[in-house]
């Protein structure tokens, strides 16, 4: 995925499929500049990290 469809989902009120190595999970913030995103498992919202991008995938 790039930076600007993950923004794009980011932002949207309906909820995306989405999964990071397998993972469903929710994108809480991108940085586009850097081409990162904050994101955490669907299960568990307290377990949040930085990924690139490019390792989120939508299904």
């Amino acid at each position: 995925m790039d930076a600007k469809r993950a923004q794009e989902i980011s932002a949207s009120s309906t909820m995306a499929n989405v999964t990071c190595n397998g993972e469903a999970v929710y994108i809480e913030h991108v940085d586009q500049q850097n081409g990162t995103a904050t994101i955490h498992p669907l299960n568990d919202p307290n377990s949040k990290q930085s990924v690139s991008v490019t390792s989120l995938n939508e299904v």
